[in-house]
């Protein structure tokens, strides 16, 4: 469903008129607001598959600071590769790389260790490399990376749609207050019931992802 479409799906089961546009009412635009707020929620109960990329780094020899364009801040590592060397890259605490880059003469050779570090001017993730690229190498990182907010009446959303309309239906019932419908408990009830069953069934294809916590 498009942004437009979930904000209608949310005005409908509270019996309010559909809009044209996001932005045409002010209760619209504040649907809206629930809309991303449950996007955003559901975003960070599990490693959606649909939000699953991979950032590839191609090194320079003597630079060791990268940024993940694209990353933002706020993701998850899944895996992290030197397929130039078949080496897996191992993931180091900020303290053990700064060491490893200040206590003695840096060794410059096959990147076997990364640590992140920071961000770049656009926000997004920097990443430290250790040892020091001696030459060209590609490191692609697989990333579960959110979805940018959504703004744009056209925008699809990745995660279930069916989950935001709830969720954001939800919280639109907390706004406004009961009404004769369901309550705002039975409804967010209803949507962590739904989060739970959908992260089953898309649990069943990756069984590195078969803990879950309701939140």
């Amino acid at each position: 469903m498009t942004y437009l479409e979930l904000v209608n799906d949310v005005l409908v089961r509270l019996r309010e008129t559909t809009v044209s546009t996001v932005a045409e009412t002010s209760y619209s635009s504040l649907i809206g607001k629930f809309v991303n707020d449950a996007k955003r929620q559901i975003e960070d109960a599990y490693a959606w598959n649909v939000l699953g990329t991979t950032i590839t780094l191609s090194t320079t020899s003597g630079t060791y600071s990268y940024a993940l364009t694209g990353s933002g801040q706020k993701f998850q590592v899944l895996d992290v590769l030197n397929v130039t060397s078949n080496l897996r890259m191992k993931n180091v605490d900020f303290a053990t790389m700064n060491r490893y880059q200040n206590f003695s003469t840096p060794v410059n050779g096959i990147p076997a260790y990364y640590a992140f570090d920071g961000v770049d001017g656009s926000y997004d993730t920097k990443v430290t490399l250790y040892p020091r690229p001696d030459g060209v190498y590609s490191i692609p990182f697989s990333l579960t990376v959110p979805q940018a907010t959504l703004s744009s009446d056209s925008t699809v959303v990745a995660v279930p749609d069916v989950l935001v309309v709830q969720n954001a239906y939800a919280r639109a019932l907390v706004e406004r207050g009961e009404d004769g419908g369901l309550s705002s408990s039975e409804a967010y009830s209803l949507y962590k019931a739904m989060l739970s069953d959908y992260i089953a069934l898309e649990s069943t294809r990756y069984p590195e992802n078969q803990e879950f916590v309701a939140v």
